[in-house]
């Protein structure tokens, strides 16, 4: 157990290099990775699964100890990333299904990779893992209300199917980890270090699947798509920021909710956009989960490496 703990550990560490070789593989090696499409939803009901083994009571009672930050962040997370994508969407008049899956995309909820880069840039991560965790619990129902409010302009879309989807893909899976933390705590405990390679290992499954059904989109319009990624990862950061500035958080708060409001479930998105629209609607979701994983570690480090250098300039006077 402690060699796959290991090998858990660096696999997670190296979530983000993991996520772009196989989006390579699922591009250049298409018929090894498209097998996975049908069996998507559940690969994400296993990752749901893992974050309710991971849960902690500390994780719930962050929400009431600082209910102004989280409500703050989990509203930005259901406004800021809906409204670019829509405004996205129809400044580069996106086709039918690459608008959906564009704002498909922008209203799921954060991802849980967001707390571990929030960790790393020495951000409020009890904060991060609070809005993860309520967005997550709230998304069954505002997801599919956004998603009907913004992407009918484009696609036919059934709120109700949105919700049954979510609840069994997130809901639910998240629940029967709870419980099985419950029951079997010890067990539990013991499994926990092996999450990460499993969740890994399913993220990269479902980004290789749906890259390699749509590579001929792909390379049809990769860049454009590529672009409005970049753009929408981008901004969310950008706006996460500054609404938390601008709201008096603290530094820590404000590191949080960029990274909260600019990570998505990108892994969720994809899951829907496979089941309520097409292979095509899920290609911006793949590309958000390969270049969010870059972005964010990039982010990290360079937040990290300012805090460091602004202690040593403190104890430098001081001194």
């Amino acid at each position: 157990m402690k060699m796959f703990a290991k090998v858990s550990q660096f696999v997670g560490n190296t979530f983000a290099i993991w996520v772009l070789l196989f989006a390579i593989l699922g591009f250049l090696l298409p018929e090894s990775f498209t097998w996975v499409a049908p069996h998507i939803p559940l690969l994400l009901g296993v990752i749901m699964f893992g974050m309710g083994m991971t849960l902690k009571v500390s994780d719930f009672t962050a929400v009431f100890k600082h209910p102004k930050h989280v409500a703050i962040g989990v509203l930005a997370q259901f406004t800021v990333m809906p409204l670019l994508a829509f405004i996205l969407a129809i400044s580069f008049s996106l086709p039918p299904e690459v608008a959906a899956g564009v704002i498909l995309v922008g209203c799921c909820p954060g991802g849980t990779a967001s707390n571990v880069i929030t960790y790393l840039a020495r951000g409020n991560t009890a904060l991060s893992v609070a809005i993860t965790t309520v967005s997550t619990l709230l998304a069954p129902f505002v997801t599919p209300f956004l998603i009907w409010a913004l992407a009918s302009k484009w696609l036919p879309i059934s709120a109700s199917s949105l919700f049954m989807s979510i609840v069994k893909i997130v809901l639910v899976p998240i629940i029967l980890g709870l419980v099985v933390k419950i029951l079997f705590s010890k067990q539990v405990e013991n499994a926990i270090s092996v999450l990460p390679l499993v969740s890994v290992l399913s993220i990269v499954l479902i980004v290789a699947a749906v890259i390699g059904l749509s590579k001929e989109k792909i390379i049809e319009s990769g860049l454009l798509l590529f672009l409005i990624v970049i753009l929408h990862n981008g901004l969310g950061l950008l706006c996460g920021y500054w609404l938390a500035r601008l709201l008096k958080m603290n530094i820590p708060a404000q590191k949080a909710v960029s990274i909260e409001v600019g990570m998505q479930n990108s892994g969720l998105g994809a899951a829907l956009a496979g089941a309520h629209f097409s292979p095509l609607a899920a290609v911006p979701s793949a590309l958000f989960s390969v270049w969010h994983n870059i972005s964010g570690p990039i982010l990290a480090t360079w937040w990290g490496r300012k805090q460091r250098e602004e202690i040593r300039t403190d104890v430098s006077v001081k001194s």
